[in-house]
């Protein structure tokens, strides 16, 4: 085999050693093949989550009527929740003895979210719009947490709970906004 061969097998096997080590470290109990798929299925959620945040200040930003100040101060204190939801995700990744993938591209790629649109400005027309991206993702994180505890990992089934409960909240917050037709 030539030198190029060799680093790259050694680099290979370097990363999935430290890989295994992690899982080893941290998440006892959990089989590579669970602890691989939940990794996945994470980082699926992460980049929803991402989207959902960017959704949110792109929303902020936008917002023009009445009731602007209220929905516009909701959306910095969703926006950190949401980034908190997002850094359990990440760190559960972690602990999994994966890597958390937010890179603009990858969340670009993989969020199950349409771009926002930027033709709205009206309080009511975001405040529905941000309303129903919360419980789409919502949705999809309850999906997961099925998905968790078919898979045996509770733990992050827990994760998926928590994440869920905070985003369904907010949604709720955010959509008490929307006037009544």
């Amino acid at each position: 085999m030539n030198n190029k061969i060799l680093i790259r097998k050694f680099k290979l096997n370097k990363t999935k050693r430290t890989e295994k080590i992690m899982r080893e470290r941290f998440a006892s109990g959990i089989s590579d093949d669970t602890a691989k798929k939940m990794i996945d299925l994470l980082n699926a959620n992460l980049a929803n989550v991402i989207d959902l945040t960017l959704d949110g200040k792109q929303c902020h930003w936008n917002l023009q009527g009445t009731g602007f100040i209220g929905v516009h101060q909701l959306l910095d204190d969703t926006a950190d929740r949401i980034r908190e939801v997002s850094d359990m995700i990440a760190e559960r990744i972690v602990i999994l003895g994966g890597q958390p993938n937010g890179l603009a591209s990858r969340v670009a790629k993989d969020s199950i979210l349409d771009d926002y649109p930027t033709d709205i400005t009206e309080v009511d027309q975001h405040v529905r719009e941000i309303t129903s991206r919360y419980k789409k993702v919502a949705e999809t994180l309850r999906k997961a947490i099925d998905t968790a505890g078919d898979a045996g990992d509770e733990d992050t089934a827990d994760l998926l709970t928590e994440a869920s409960r905070i985003i369904d909240k907010d949604a709720w917050f955010i959509g008490a906004n929307a006037p009544k037709n």
